[in-house]
């Protein structure tokens, strides 16, 4: 079946319509974005249940309008038209105002320039979310949980996370009519286990673009995600040193969000805090490196049919052969830099501004196998699992906090694991340094977090590849 249309938002757009065309006469561009997204998070324990509505649960409309100089915004969720034209002419003077005092550097944008677009985008759903009720849905969870705890009676406990989110959108301008409907879903299992004093916890995380046939694979997963934990509490301390690395396709996701993900928003090249700005058409990977971004570069949580400023979404390849031939960019940091937007505007919610974000980030597959990876190690870890990225755009530096690592010694795995760790360096070292990316057979996305801005304006982000072989610091 097909995701359907806020209604709502239909019944919106002849005012809204209706307003552009008034304020075209006093604006050279005037858009509209209508957001109406509803969801669900639920989530069962040994000893508590909880339903809340999801955090991306939003209504409302944000106005956009050249002002002559740059854009002006507002942000509403009642349709007064007369009210609105109000509020927006009095913020567009206010800005000019600021901008013409000596309290700033003005950059003058120029106008948005459109062609004519007319599309819809209804995602196929093969579980509806109504096709059951809140109730059976928790009935669901603790069915998951039971089953943990049949498995492994010594949890201390087993939490089961679900959230589900329906996302409907409009975009119009003088030239633009868009619209979309698409859902997606999230599921965690994390296990407790305690061995002696010392209690050890872990997350398998599930999502996708698709209805509750999601639990499916999470269903089928208890028995693993509980192993997963289990090898935390026979975990030893990693010895800090350089290694070969093999990362599997979570890790090399992680890597690709820090490393040039963060590093390749071009917001940041505006606002010159970007080293990636200076390496345009450089060196910066391996020559067996790809990767890619876009909300059209594959199936996960974010993908649509177009970003949150209109701009139809793109698959932007990044580093095609070891060379960074281009960032990513929402429409007004395109605009300053002369370039053209890859379909990166997302805004956390209506009411907050539009930066350039990350959509599915991910390393381009090649043909080595995991058995040829772990035969080519001499020294070293096969990684799996993460809590935490961070990157540095400024400098390059990276660090990412992984679950654990299972030993490699002369192409052989010894059965010892250690963890956590951290993974540390100089990022186009560490890209340099791939060696082997196996193929097209391995290749997965998730999309269970949030990706912020810094420490704020969190949006659905998805990362991955396949397994890659490196050299990296870990500690």
């Amino acid at each position: 079946m097909k995701a359907t249309m806020s209604q709502f938002l239909i019944e919106s757009k002849p005012l809204l319509k209706k307003l552009i065309e008034e304020l075209s006469n006093e604006f050279k561009y005037v858009s509209v974005l209508g957001s109406d997204s509803k969801g669900e998070a639920f989530s069962v324990r040994k000893n508590a249940v909880s339903v809340s509505d999801s955090f991306s649960t939003e209504r409302g409309f944000v106005l956009r309008v050249y002002n002559g100089i740059g854009y002006s915004e507002y942000s509403f969720n009642t349709l007064d038209i007369e009210e609105i034209k109000k509020n927006i002419r009095q913020i567009a003077k206010d800005d000019i105002e600021f901008l013409k005092s000596d309290n700033c550097d003005i950059t003058k944008y120029p106008v948005i320039e459109e062609e004519k677009i007319t599309k819809s985008f209804y995602a196929e759903v093969k579980e509806s979310f109504n096709s059951v009720t809140s109730e059976q849905k928790i009935r669901r969870l603790e069915k998951i949980m039971k089953a943990g705890f049949e498995y492994c009676p010594s949890m201390i406990d087993f939490q089961v996370r679900y959230e589900e989110v329906s996302v409907c959108k409009i975009f119009l301008s003088q030239k633009k009519d868009l619209e979309q409907s698409y859902v997606y879903t999230i599921s965690y299992l994390i296990p407790y286990l305690k061995k002696g004093e010392e209690v050890k916890y872990s997350f398998k995380a599930f999502s996708g673009n698709c209805g509750m046939e999601l639990l499916h694979t999470v269903e089928k997963a208890v028995k693993t995600s509980i192993d997963s934990t289990m090898e935390l509490l026979q975990a030893e301390k990693i010895k800090p040193g350089v290694y070969e690395i093999i990362c599997k396709q979570d890790v090399t996701g992680l890597i690709a969000h820090e490393a040039f993900g963060h590093g390749v928003e071009m917001d940041m090249f505006v606002k010159e805090r970007a080293k990636a700005k200076e390496f345009i058409n450089k060196k910066v990977a391996s020559e067996i490196t790809d990767m890619h971004d876009g909300a059209a570069a594959a199936e996960q949580v974010s993908s649509y049919l177009f970003d949150d400023e209109g701009t139809l979404a793109q698959d932007t390849q990044i580093i095609e052969k070891g060379i960074l031939k281009r960032g990513i960019c929402d429409m007004l940091s395109a605009l300053s830099l002369g370039v053209k937007p890859t379909g990166n505007g997302k805004r956390e919610s209506f009411e907050r501004k539009a930066y350039t974000r990350m959509t599915n980030t991910f390393f381009g597959t090649k043909n080595s196998t995991l058995e040829e990876m772990i035969k080519s190690v001499n020294s070293g870890y096969l990684l799996d699992g993460y809590f935490s990225g961070m990157e540095d755009p400024k400098n390059w530096g990276i660090q990412c906090a992984v679950e654990k690592g299972y030993e490699i010694k002369d192409g052989k795995l010894t059965g010892k694991i250690v963890g956590p760790i951290f993974l540390t360096g100089y990022v186009p070292e560490l890209l340099s340094s791939i060696s082997m990316i196996s193929g097209e057979e391995d290749f997965q996305l998730g999309g269970s977090g949030f990706c912020g801005k810094g420490y704020k304006e969190y949006v659905r982000t998805s990362a991955g590849g396949a397994y890659i072989k490196a050299v990296g610091r870990l500690g």
